[in-house]
C-alpha cells in the first residue's frame, strides 16, 4: 500500500453476539484480521472495552474497540467492504440498535465531510426520537453520534486523542470530556483472555 494513495480512518468496532463477553471480544477479533487482509494497514487498536446495550435492555453488553488505520478504498467502497465483513460475520440489518454480531461503523474518513455540511448539521441537530425511527440513505461522515458516544469516544481517546472534529471543532479528548460522569462510568476497561 503506497503511502500517497492512502487516507486515514477511524472505525468504530463493537459486538453483542452472546452474554460472554469473550465470545463477542474473540469475534471483534476476528474481524479486524479479517480488515487486515486487503482493507486497512497501519493499524493502531485502542483497549477493549465493556458497554451496556444501546438502548437500555436492547441486549447484552457490547465490547467495543476503535482503529486508526489507512485504507487505499474511497469512502463507499470501503463502507461496501465494512458491510460485507459485518455479513460475513453473521449481522442481519433487521432492527435499528438492536443487538448485533458485529457492527463497524466508519467515524472518520481523512477529515472529510459527507455528503455536505448542511446534511451532516442536520443529523448533528436531530432529536433522539427522531433518530429512532429516520435511517440515513447515505453516507455521512463524520459519523453524525460520535461525539455523544462514550463507547466511541472512551477508545478513540486511545488512538487519536487530538483528532479535531470539522465541524464542531472540538477534539476526541474534548468530546469526551463533556460527557457526564455518570454516562463515562458505564464503560468499563475489558481485561481479556488472548
Amino acid at each position: 500500500m503506497s503511502h500517497y494513495n492512502s487516507k486515514k480512518i477511524l472505525l468504530a468496532l463493537g459486538s453483542n453476539v452472546s452474554n460472554d463477553l469473550q465470545d463477542s471480544y474473540d469475534l471483534v477479533k476476528k474481524s479486524i484480521s479479517e480488515l487486515c487482509k486487503k482493507t486497512i494497514k497501519k493499524i493502531n487498536i485502542s483497549n477493549f472495552y465493556q458497554t451496556p446495550a444501546f438502548p437500555i435492555g436492547a441486549g447484552p453488553d457490547f465490547i467495543n474497540c476503535v482503529i486508526s488505520a489507512y485504507t487505499e478504498l474511497d469512502s463507499l467502497a470501503l463502507l461496501e467492504e465494512l458491510h460485507w465483513i459485518e455479513a460475513k460475520f453473521g449481522r442481519k440489518r433487521l432492527k435499528r440498535w438492536g443487538q448485533r454480531t458485529l457492527d463497524i461503523d466508519l467515524l472518520d474518513y481523512d477529515f472529510n465531510i459527507k455528503p455536505n455540511i448542511t446534511y451532516v448539521q442536520e443529523w448533528l441537530n436531530m432529536p433522539l426520537g427522531q433518530q429512532l425511527k429516520q435511517i440515513p440513505n447515505q453516507l455521512i461522515l463524520p459519523h453524525p453520534r460520535l461525539q455523544e458516544r462514550a463507547f466511541v469516544l472512551i477508545p478513540m481517546v486511545d488512538v487519536a486523542p487530538d483528532w479535531m472534529h470539522p465541524i464542531l471543532g472540538k477534539t476526541t479528548l474534548e468530546m469526551r470530556d463533556a460527557l457526564s460522569l455518570k454516562t463515562l462510568n458505564e464503560i468499563r476497561f475489558f481485561i481479556r483472555s488472548d
